[in-house]
């Protein structure tokens, strides 16, 4: 059978499928690490983590199981979602690579202020800083998280860096990695979508020997 036929469809779309399943086990495996170790204490970006590891699990189960058993409705849902997982994740990849510097200050002031109190306190506590942009605009929410900041920095030599200015630092090379793989999935995920697609409209041979002669 050369490539491109019912059956290399069907192992090319089954291989996909695992990989996508290593993905999502790997996700839930280094959230539950990172909530074991104490890395990350805020249950909502654990769990954020967590939603996204069983959403791609439970999708390369179903497209698993939709390849093995070439079965069409599971294949039609399988890759209705997978396309619109790509639509979003393109979407959000370039965005990554072409934020700039002020977009980037404003994305870390909104999630600054939605984080809980002890998350910010494990960053701060991490990579030994204080508060978040000491700018004008911030400067007040600066002091007063200086006042209440668990890093040893505040203890030792009295005056920290900015949590926000360390993250600035390495904000566009992490968002151009976060962005070029973001990009690099998206284009497996329509790549899966095509052999879905294909895999779809080929008939089997073994169920039906006729049908190619």
């Amino acid at each position: 059978m050369v490539c491109g036929g019912f059956t290399c469809s069907k192992n090319a779309l089954c291989s996909l499928n695992v990989v996508y399943m290593l993905v999502g086990l790997l996700l839930i495996g280094v959230a539950a690490w990172g909530k074991g170790y104490g890395l990350v204490s805020s249950i909502h970006i654990i769990g954020g983590v967590i939603a996204v590891g069983v959403f791609l699990l439970l999708i390369s189960i179903v497209g698993l199981i939709g390849a093995i058993h070439h079965h069409q409705v599971m294949l039609f849902f399988y890759m209705v979602i997978l396309f619109i997982v790509f639509l979003f994740q393109f979407g959000v990849s370039c965005s990554c690579l072409a934020m700039n510097r002020g977009q980037q200050e404003a994305l870390l002031n909104s999630t600054w202020r939605i984080l809980e109190n002890k998350t910010k306190n494990d960053l701060e506590t991490q990579l030994n800083c204080c508060g978040l942009l000491n700018v004008t605009g911030s400067r007040v929410q600066f002091e007063q998280d200086l006042q209440s900041c668990p890093a040893l920095c505040t203890k030792n030599s009295g005056s920290c860096l900015a949590c926000g200015e360390m993250m600035l630092n390495h904000a566009t090379e992490a968002l151009k990695i976060l962005g070029g793989v973001g990009l690099f999935f998206s284009f497996t995920e329509i790549l899966g979508v095509w052999l879905a697609v294909r895999y779809r409209n080929q008939k089997d041979p073994r169920a039906n020997p006729s049908a190619f002669l």
